[in-house]
């Protein structure tokens, strides 16, 4: 006897449109059954479940309301986006979530009709809506265009530049701010829910309409007067007199976990056709139905595999520590001997190892919020003041404050030291959080100096180096996950600014490499020797300033040089390019050749399928050696770095 299926409802819905019929009811168990599955996809997959899990009756009610894919309904950053991915036809595609080939973690307009923007980044969810909401009056339509952004991603100065500008416009405009931080107390009950509700039909509107355009006709004193009694009534009522003032008309805030309160309000506002720009305040609980995620410091934003009924994350074994945890190691080994080191974050305080930071030196250490052109500023000010900031970010996401990095810190000389998380490629998180750039907008700024380890104990070296460097700004670049598991200093060394260094010496091929590239290089040495090339290994170390002494021994001694970089063309290559040319080192018979990352964005996937498609792989290598010799083993070379592609 087969089994009955632990989602009946949720097994009859192919799209949105399966579930606006439903009844209240069953809505209410729709949200339950879409909870399951995000729990069960997860515990698979890993990924952003905490989110996920405090927008599902969000997401239903918003389903059952609006007709996407012709209503735009866009998620900021993407985190939640897991029960919208459930609703919208990729149920059964949802276990290939964050894998090769699979669904992406984020909304991705290549993926679905039903992402009309896609995310990564946090804070852009108004701007692109009101875009599109211009767009759509400018071409005659009467579509709805809806907002989702969470209180977090509010902190970000881009949301109130887009909430200004459409303030000042007529078009209509529903932004829903999902506060996950605020508890579900009293004042986000029946009656916010009630007075919710009233504010936003259309009789209550058209009579404030109305009672506004009576008071103009008062004198000007009485008319301004009569303006602000009824801000204040409706800030003492909902505090919602900032997005007022920015033009918005503001709604809740109501309970997001609660149908009976979402449904009503969102109809209201959907059929008021004559609204413009409304902003409607839900509160809900980052992962909401779940025990595990809701007692969790940090509501399980990002989660591993887990086990369903105890919520137990499968760790893998490591033999080594994280970057992350190295650096951060390292930060504090330095604070304890400066107290003018201090730290600075954007809202990833865990993510980028300053939590701990943050324990030994809580007066040293600030999270700005969503805000990294501020977090720059602001370490620039630091500088100004005799202090050493470390801005750590990472480096997708330093991309964010680059006019700061050049004005503010660049242009003035400052000693920002810039602790860039997350270089090159990160696997099942993408292209919108792969830091492929930052070798390339870095090595471009006069004055800057770019450090990239080859393994952990150099990433030591570099962080006391960068804690002693006070002549101008310099950025440590170091990549997700683990290190090579070689043993780590007791203290780090200050390097010489712009020295490389030999790791293996060789005579006819030289493989100069940045960053733990490095690795694959002697790798790929190993492979040469073995047939008939001996290798030299050299670790940049900086990519600006470049060790032109280095360069030039590699460029006389060797038949092939071979710069290997996981950052985007226009780096470190363009660095030692330059220097090869101005030179004419380039005017006889060496050969050289380049390894960056390929010109697109590559998806997710895992980290070794992601370097075989850079080309970045010891065989890659190996194989543009042979291949600029000529050899005859060049072709097999190459398809043995990626027998797919061969």
């Amino acid at each position: 006897m087969t089994e009955p299926s632990k989602t009946p409802l949720l097994d009859r819905v192919k799209d949105p449109a399966d579930i606006r019929d439903m009844s209240d009811e069953d809505l209410r168990r729709l949200a339950d059954e879409v909870r399951d599955e995000t729990i069960r996809t997860v515990s698979f997959t890993g990924g952003h479940l905490g989110a996920s899990l405090g927008v599902v009756e969000l997401t239903v009610a918003l389903h059952h309301t609006f007709n996407a894919p012709e209503d735009k309904l866009i998620w900021d950053v993407g985190h939640q986006c897991y029960p919208h991915k459930i609703l919208t036809g990729r149920r059964e595609r949802m276990l290939t979530l964050r894998q090769g080939g699979g669904l992406s973690g984020f909304t991705k307009r290549a993926e679905s009709p039903y992402d009309p923007f896609g995310a990564g980044h946090s804070s852009t969810s108004i701007s692109a809506g009101l875009g599109m909401a211009v767009g759509r009056d400018l071409a005659g339509r009467k579509n709805h265009v809806i907002s989702v952004i969470g209180d977090g991603s509010m902190s970000a100065g881009m949301a109130y530049e887009a909430m200004n500008n459409a303030g000042s416009m007529d078009s209509r405009l529903i932004v829903i701010l999902n506060d996950n931080d605020m508890s579900i107390a009293p004042p986000v009950g029946a009656m916010s829910a009630y007075l919710s509700r009233l504010i936003s039909s259309k009789p209550f509107r058209s009579i404030r309409h109305f009672a506004a355009d009576v008071a103009k006709k008062f004198p000007r004193a009485m008319s301004e007067a009569a303006r602000k009694a009824d801000e204040f009534a409706r800030g003492m009522v909902t505090g919602g007199t900032l997005f007022e003032e920015l033009g918005f008309y503001y709604v809740g805030p109501i309970d997001g976990h609660n149908l009976d309160h979402l449904l009503p309000v969102l109809k209201n506002l959907r059929d008021d056709a004559e609204a413009g720009p409304v902003l409607l305040h839900v509160v809900t609980r980052k992962g909401h139905g779940y025990a595990p995620a809701e007692e969790a410091a940090d509501k399980y934003h990002g989660v591993g595999k887990f086990d369903v009924v105890t919520g137990k994350q499968v760790k893998a074994q490591s033999n080594a520590p994280s970057y992350t945890r190295v650096f951060s190691d390292a930060l504090i080994a330095a604070g304890e001997k400066d107290d003018r080191i201090v730290a600075i974050n954007a809202a990833m305080p865990a993510g980028t190892g300053l939590d701990r930071f943050a324990e030994r030196f809580p007066d040293r250490c600030f999270d700005v919020g969503i805000a990294e052109q501020h977090a720059v500023t602001f370490a620039a000010g630091l500088a100004c003041e005799g202090y050493r900031p470390f801005a750590t970010l990472y480096s997708t996401f330093l991309q964010r404050a680059y006019d700061q990095v050049v004005h503010d810190v660049a242009i003035q000389n400052l000693p920002v030291r810039f602790a860039i998380d997350r270089a090159g490629l990160v696997g099942a998180d993408g292209a919108t959080h792969a830091g492929a750039f930052d070798l390339s907008y870095l090595c471009c700024l006069p004055n800057m100096v770019v450090m990239a380890p080859s393994d952990e104990a150099e990433l030591v070296h570099m962080i006391a180096t960068a804690a002693a460097h006070d002549s101008g700004p310099s950025a440590v670049r170091y990549p997700r996950g683990e290190g090579v598991g070689i043993e780590l200093p007791t203290e780090g060394q200050v390097l010489e600014i712009g020295k490389g260094r030999i790791v293996r010496e060789g005579a006819t091929v030289a493989l100069l490499a940045l960053g733990p590239r490095v690795q694959a290089c002697l790798t790929a040495a190993d492979d040469l020797a073995a047939r008939g090339l001996s290798t030299t290994v050299a670790d940049a170390r900086f990519a600006k300033p470049i060790d032109a002494d280095l360069v030039r021994d590699l460029a006389a001694r060797h038949e092939v040089l071979v710069t290997v970089e996981e950052g985007a063309v226009g780096g470190f290559s363009a660095q030692v390019l330059k220097l090869l040319t101005d030179e004419g080192l380039l005017d006889g018979a060496l050969k050289v050749r380049t390894l960056v990352l390929p010109d697109v964005f590559q998806d997710h996937d895992s980290p070794s399928r992601q370097y075989e498609t850079a080309g970045l792989q010891p065989a890659d290598i190996a194989a543009t050696v042979l291949s600029a010799l000529g050899r005859d083993d060049a072709a097999a070379a190459k398809a043995a770095a990626n027998p797919a592609r061969a």
